[in-house]
């Protein structure tokens, strides 16, 4: 095949969706020679704070002299950041090298993999090769049926559980919560996060893990741009990441991690699109917040900080696209500008303006883009879903930088 074939080949099966059953991912790690057995996997999964957990367990899990695998989704420009070892995300090549044994597995079983399946699969082969000493794998949506399900953590996390893919999961938290506890291991750890009740969560479970809540952490200092607990920088802003930290924390020490490297690691993690301040850009705020607990969880933090900020708002379409308007509106921004991608997920403009006034503009990815480039007047936040700002972030040229370089 000529150049990145493999990648547009798997762009080509679409990002979005659920398939019920675990066949497809365990045929195809059972035929690439199961990768996914390689190395300790600990299995993230929860609604929300899933990837900044991922990121501060790996950055401390590696500045204590692990190397490190870590699998996350989705992506913000390309997919190769979905995969990273030791420091940094993969080069597109070496995807495309990994992807073309796993088409070449799914091609001998004669199946039809998904989007998400393909890249797991990868993921184990690329942590394989690597010969890392630790992976840590975000679950895609749910759990039971996730493809990273197909794995045997050692330990499992779950961050928290909120009302989001409803229309796969179930429409209640705890119809949600047996979806997502499915990934705990009988007699293994299972961390939860610290707003999730032991008392609540242990009746959902089907098996029995050893169930270890983590604890709240009160912050020394909160500002927009970050947080102090006892003297250490967050560099994740925002009292949600705290809990994430929290949960982080639990996981750091039940893998007997010293504190000294622990938070040496911490300190220096890195995660775009999370209360990020986008590279090259004149206070802009980029932040994920891709449903209703999301949109809460900023709103709160720029009342607690006092921040005023211009929304530009996207999202996509299956989402509560009323209740996010009402949690944003409690920051009293300075102005809201609605955006528009190509994509058909996107919400469209008539039920953009439906929701939030029809006098606002409504921009196109472009549009918006060289207002964001041009020097504002004041502070400015763009929200509402993580393939919104990717989007934008592919149209401005500009590259995330989850790594420290490329592999």
């Amino acid at each position: 095949m000529d150049d990145l074939a493999r990648l547009r080949k798997l762009e080509a099966r679409g990002h979005w969706g659920i398939k019920c059953g675990l066949g497809n991912p365990r045929r195809l790690l059972a035929q690439l020679g199961h990768p996914e057995a390689a190395a300790p996997v600990v299995l993230v999964a929860g609604t929300n704070g899933k990837g900044s957990t991922g990121a501060f367990l790996v950055h401390a899990l590696r500045a204590a002299g692990h190397r490190v695998g870590w699998t996350t989704s989705p992506h913000l420009v390309s997919p190769a950041e979905r995969i990273w070892i030791d420091g940094a995300s993969l080069r597109e090549d070496h995807l495309d090298r990994l992807l073309g044994e796993t088409f070449q597995a799914e091609d001998a079983l004669g199946l039809q993999a998904t989007y998400f399946e393909l890249m797991i699969a990868s993921a184990f082969l690329a942590f394989r090769e690597a010969r890392v000493d630790i992976a840590v794998v975000e679950v895609g949506m749910g759990g039971r049926w996730d493809a990273t399900n197909a794995s045997d953590p050692i330990l499992t996390v779950l961050t928290n559980v909120e009302l989001d893919h409803m229309q796969y999961l179930g429409s209640t938290r705890e119809a949600i919560a047996r979806e997502k506890l499915c990934t705990a291991r009988q007699g293994r750890p299972l961390v939860t996060g610290p707003r999730l009740d032991p008392a609540w969560v242990w009746p959902l479970l089907e098996c029995r893990p050893v169930l270890h809540p983590a604890p709240a952490l009160v912050p020394d200092h909160l500002a927009w741009d970050h947080s102090l607990v006892g003297g250490h920088r967050i560099p994740l802003a925002g009292p949600h990441q705290l809990e994430n930290l929290a949960t982080a924390w639990e996981v750091l020490r039940r893998l007997g991690i010293p504190e000294a490297p622990a938070w040496k690691g911490i300190e220096a993690t890195v995660w775009p699109g999370r209360l990020w301040a986008a590279p090259g850009l004149d206070r802009v705020t980029m932040d994920g917040a891709h449903n209703l607990d999301g949109a809460r969880r900023l709103a709160d933090h720029a009342v607690a900080t006092g921040a005023h900020p211009h929304l530009f708002f996207s999202a996509m379409g299956d989402k509560d696209l009323a209740g996010m308007r009402d949690e944003l509106r409690r920051m009293d921004p300075s102005g809201v500008t609605l955006v528009v991608g190509e994509n058909p997920r996107y919400a469209t403009p008539a039920a953009l303006r439906a929701v939030w006034g029809q006098e606002l503009e409504v921009l196109t990815l472009g549009e918006a883009s060289t207002r964001l480039l041009a020097a504002g007047s004041g502070p400015r936040l763009v929200c509402g879903s993580l393939f919104f700002i990717g989007d934008l972030l592919r149209v401005m040229g500009i590259g995330p930088s989850a790594g420290s370089g490329d592999v």
